[in-house]
């Protein structure tokens, strides 16, 4: 299993400086166009239909209750066609799928079917499959075809990675170019608890150390209420405000590398915070102060991509859905299908893409969950086939390997 910790590379880039294994890329002007892609992870897990409402399907006010999103609420959804409605912390998205500069897929999820973390993430970053151990990201074997194409020049840095640690989606043998913030967010009281469950597993020895450093700060009171989201916050846990500004400077430098002239074309970051297991709060709570900061990056982004905005694309993507019913803590639990936010001016946008599945509990994955209709690798393997020109059949063998059946789907870029 890949848990993406740091490796010793990782560690010595730390120092929030920019380090470039080899020069700058100067990526070849093919066709006229000059392409770039960034990649967001929500590490967590999203929940989809808090963050785009089905509010035209009949069963959804008998699912949720009083927390369901709707549009004549007291804080009112925004309308994006006759069956779905955005949350509304983030008008900077509405504001781009009114300009058709963004699209939104629902009721999508990768291949993996179970409700680990580690296993989700691994398998929507590696494209693999399975999880399993793996040095390579999809990204990264994407601009590896690109190379043997000879569509772009084979010297230099290619990849754009943000972060203490490189995601895994853009790390391989194609070189990369890694920022990390000079502030980062502490962990979270669920991160910690993640990577105790992890070391568990792959270091013992490491486990018990972690574990009594936790219960040391227990004692000395230093241990944080269970979410780091809210205004009130200890010290101890970001309140949002710094939330939102990390969100932004990690994603609007991202940009800024990414527009300059002689900077990378691809690139990826990850924010965590989005396993919203108790006091969920689509309109108040976590997910509303976390899908505000995520609006705000998005709008960080536009701004600082300049006139390179218009061929650019961001895929923001998460490990899989919750659960589509509200837990007894005001939460939701680890789910399958969730939504894809896709944006920048190379999209042919305006659009919901959407098998819907229906929310009768008949029609709940496993009962419990929104079913997935729309394989994420599609929606993925469309935007390299179609924006930066990844030949399709090394799409099915080498980018997204055993995914053959999986078509691309067509007309998401302009």
């Amino acid at each position: 299993m890949s848990c993406h910790l740091p490796s010793r590379r990782d560690l010595l880039i730390g120092s929030g400086a920019l380090f470039a294994w080899t020069q700058m890329p100067k990526l070849a002007r093919a066709e006229g166009r000059d392409p770039r892609m960034l990649v967001i992870v929500l590490r967590g897990a999203l929940d989809g239909l808090g963050a785009v409402a089905p509010v035209g399907d009949p069963d959804w006010i008998g699912l949720r209750g009083e927390r369901a999103l709707v549009l004549d609420g007291k804080t009112p959804a925004l309308p994006l066609d006759s069956f779905f409605a955005l949350n509304p912390a983030m008008p900077n998205l509405h504001k781009l799928y009114k300009a058709q500069q963004a699209t939104i897929v629902h009721a999508t999820a990768t291949p993996y079917r179970e409700r680990s973390h580690f296993d989700g993430q691994d398998v929507l970053e590696s494209g693999l499959p399975k999880p399993g151990a793996t040095d390579s990201g999809w990204l990264n074997r994407a601009l590896l075809g690109l190379e043997s194409e000879g569509r772009v020049n084979p010297g230099g840095s290619r990849a754009l990675g943000v972060g203490a640690v490189t995601p895994l989606v853009v790390r391989g043998k194609a070189s990369v170019l890694s920022w990390v913030p000079q502030k980062l967010l502490p962990a979270s009281d669920d991160t910690r608890m993640r990577l105790l469950e992890l070391y568990q597993h792959t270091d013992p020895k490491l486990a018990v150390a972690l574990q009594s450093r936790m219960q040391l700060a227990a004692l000395g009171g230093a241990v944080a209420t269970d979410d780091p989201m809210a205004e009130g916050a200890s010290p101890v846990l970001p309140p949002i405000a710094r939330v939102r500004a990390y969100f932004a400077d990690a994603a609007g430098t991202a940009a800024r590398l990414l527009a300059k002239p002689d900077g990378p074309r691809v690139g990826a970051l990850g924010f965590v915070g989005w396993d919203t297991h108790m006091d969920e709060g689509a309109t108040t709570g976590q997910l509303a102060n976390l899908l505000g900061a995520l609006d705000g990056a998005l709008g960080a982004i536009e701004t600082n991509m300049g006139n390179a905005w218009r061929e650019t694309v961001v895929a923001v993507v998460t490990e899989f859905g919750r659960t589509a019913r509200i837990n007894g803590t005001n939460g939701t639990d680890h789910g399958t299908a969730t939504v894809a936010f896709l944006a920048g001016g190379a999209l042919k946008g305006g659009r919901m893409i959407a098998d819907w599945p229906g929310l009768k509990s008949e029609q709940l994955y496993e009962g419990r969950d929104l079913k997935p209709t729309t394989d994420l690798r599609a929606v993925l393997m469309g935007l390299l086939r179609d924006h930066l020109r990844v030949e399709e059949r090394l799409l099915a063998s080498t980018v997204f390997p055993d995914s053959a059946g999986v078509a691309p789907i067509d007309g998401l870029v302009g």
